[in-house]
């Protein structure tokens, strides 16, 4: 036992897998952004597994430009997602098959890197307007998932946001960045949105 144990890969924060499935199916391989295109159409489609918790896995599925997050079925080393069923036997190629009745389509998948667009976004945005100094703090992002600390003027607040590709959206304040060093905090204020500029701050080293 200790042989299998030790070749057991990390199981990536946010989830729960036996040891007993990891050892046989590698299930954390599944964990991951995959994306491709359809064999028969060549359009785009992601499947997103955001985390896996012992049978069940939350998936964001996007295709035809839209993104939606649901709770799909693990089994040995797949995923099925309503008509979708995902599976992968190295952690970096996958196969996806849709069938609904006589329709089906396939797809082979990448996992892209998933810290390439999060990461940047990790950090202490400061901005200020005529009135009010902002600052929005993403303190870690883990899959979709952020924690993130604001202060706007006189409000304050915490909780877990929802993040994208190049941003972070708690619902009433959302950071968004292309570079990770200039962004944009969006914000409402009772039925008003305000966009203001921001930058991530750097402490200067003595």
């Amino acid at each position: 036992m200790s042989t299998i144990s030790s070749s057991i890969p990390a199981v990536p924060a946010g989830s729960q897998i036996s040891p007993v499935d990891q050892a046989l199916y590698h299930q954390s391989n599944l964990i991951g952004d995959w994306k491709g295109s359809w064999t028969k159409t060549g359009g785009a489609v992601e499947l997103d597994v955001v985390s896996i918790n012992n049978g069940t896995a939350t998936v964001d599925y996007t295709h035809n430009g839209y993104t939606e997050r649901g709770t799909a079925t693990v089994s040995q080393n797949t995923i099925t997602y309503g008509d979708l069923t995902l599976g992968t036997r190295d952690g970096q190629n996958a196969a996806l098959e849709f069938a609904y009745g006589s329709a089906t389509q396939s797809a082979i998948l990448t996992k892209a890197s998933s810290t390439a667009n999060q990461n940047k976004l990790v950090g202490n945005w400061v901005g200020s307007t005529a009135t009010e100094s902002i600052s929005v703090q993403v303190q870690s992002i883990s899959g979709r998932d952020s924690q993130i600390q604001y202060s706007i003027g006189s409000q304050t607040g915490q909780g877990t946001g929802n993040v994208y590709a190049n941003a972070v959206d708690l619902g009433n304040v959302l950071v968004s960045s292309t570079d990770g060093v200039n962004g944009t905090v969006t914000y409402t204020v009772g039925q008003q949105t305000f966009a203001v500029a921001v930058k991530k701050f750097t402490p200067t080293t003595a």
